[in-house]
């Protein structure tokens, strides 16, 4: 008789682990669990939301394709973020080697086709919920105004946890070039958003 396992209730390198035995039930949950990281990644890495999605479609299939290649399951926040940060540069190339082009079609804001889906909060007010979404609009600014170097690096420490060594051999670079470009990012969002606090 099959193991019964409470998906749910695992941690993503519980379910990697479970993703490399061939069993797709933990290999869904898996992605269940990371797609909102990925996203919320992508969508401060990306200067426009326009590949979002797009991007983070691309980066969960190659979790799923090569979750074989993982070697050690406790490291998979990191190896995701490898993912991740390689799928955003291979973009960025890519977007650099397509000629400019005009656009010929155009979404007006007020008919706007995307949907958001949001939880209504029954302890937030309207007004604080204004304060809150433009308060996150003006931070997510800062950060896409960011020198790329210095976004990754301080997406990576502050978004996803990452160990100034983890963002090293992420980013292919010294602990104090990513110390360095951490704490310049930090005075560049500081002094961005100063008027804000």
């Amino acid at each position: 008789m099959p193991e019964k396992f409470d998906y749910k209730k695992m941690k993503p390198e519980q379910l990697a682990k479970l993703a490399q035995q061939d069993n797709f039930k933990a290999l869904e949950e898996l992605i269940r669990k990371v797609q909102k990281d990925v996203f919320a990644t992508l969508s401060y890495m990306l200067k426009s939301n326009e590949s979002i999605h797009d991007l983070t479609q691309e980066v969960l299939l190659k979790l799923a394709k090569s979750i074989h290649n993982l070697h050690n399951p406790k490291c998979f926040n990191g190896w995701l973020n490898h993912i991740t940060t390689n799928t955003y540069y291979d973009y960025l190339r890519k977007i650099k080697n397509k000629p400019e082009t005009i656009p010929l079609e155009y979404t007006c804001p007020s008919n706007d086709t995307e949907i958001n889906i949001e939880i209504p909060d029954k302890h937030s007010k309207p007004m604080e919920k204004c304060i809150s979404a433009e308060c996150e609009r003006q931070v997510k600014k800062a950060i896409r105004g960011l020198p790329e170097t210095f976004r990754i690096a301080i997406i990576l420490r502050e978004f996803q946890g990452l160990s100034y060594e983890e963002i090293a051999n992420t980013t292919n670079s010294s602990i104090g070039t990513v110390k360095s470009r951490i704490s310049r990012a930090r005075i560049r969002l500081h002094h961005d958003l100063q008027k804000y606090a």
